[in-house]
């Protein structure tokens, strides 16, 4: 076990990016990053436990881009995901954060001595996706640091279901590797899953500074 208390073999994935919208909403934030990036984002539905919506952009390496919205929603008040999304929507919107998938998150609910909360999104269409998550209130603390998420739901209703093109090269974080990797608790290296992990600016504000996607038109920073 390491110091996160769990195995070494335990898999961890580099999940997805959540983007916080500004001023301009939901529809406008989706419209402008998908002119970026040369695709069309999906309206992915509405978070009830959380008081949010998204739209979301599928990945190849089973990731995805989720564009995120806060509510006038009771649940927004109270839920910490609510809670971050306003925050970062009030400072003019931009990256919230990045996720990690595992397995099992018992390790992070004894680690953190709280249990994973449940997620919910209702799609469009009417179908529902579920999970599990823990860390929010860690991430919104120190805003370099992901949350954890197990999926609960079928693969066929889980975003990676969708199979984009588009892959996530590199995350620039704002922070130190020695943070990140106590809380991971494994050591992330220059890659971490695939994805270039570039820590920069150790002595500013901590968070997601940027991502780098490849695209049929070349590399796109945002």
């Amino acid at each position: 076990m390491d110091a996160a208390g769990h195995g070494k073999n335990d898999p961890m994935h580099v999940d997805h990016v959540t983007f916080a919208v500004g001023p301009a909403g939901l529809a406008a934030e989706s419209q402008r990053l998908g002119d970026l990036l040369g695709e069309r984002l999906k309206d992915g539905g509405f978070h009830p436990r959380f008081g949010t919506r998204n739209h979301i952009l599928p990945l190849a390496d089973d990731r995805y881009i989720e564009v995120v919205e806060v509510l006038e929603h009771p649940a927004a008040e109270k839920a910490p995901f609510g809670q971050a999304v306003r925050a970062r929507s009030e400072m003019g919107g931009g990256w919230l954060g990045w996720v990690i998938s595992v397995d099992d998150l018992s390790p992070y609910e004894q680690r953190l001595n709280r249990e994973a909360v449940p997620g919910m999104r209702h799609f469009p269409d009417g179908r529902k996706l579920e999970w599990e998550q823990i860390g929010v209130k860690g991430m919104m603390a120190d805003p370099q640091l992901p949350f954890f998420i197990h999926w609960l739901s079928d693969h066929e209703v889980q975003p990676k279901a969708l199979n984009g093109i588009i892959e996530l090269v590199e995350l620039e974080i704002a922070g130190t590797r020695n943070r990140v990797e106590d809380w991971l608790g494994i050591e992330v290296g220059e890659a971490f899953d695939g994805v270039a992990i570039n820590f920069t600016s150790p002595n500013g504000q901590p968070g997601l500074a940027a991502a780098t996607f490849s695209t049929p038109n070349g590399l796109v920073r945002i």
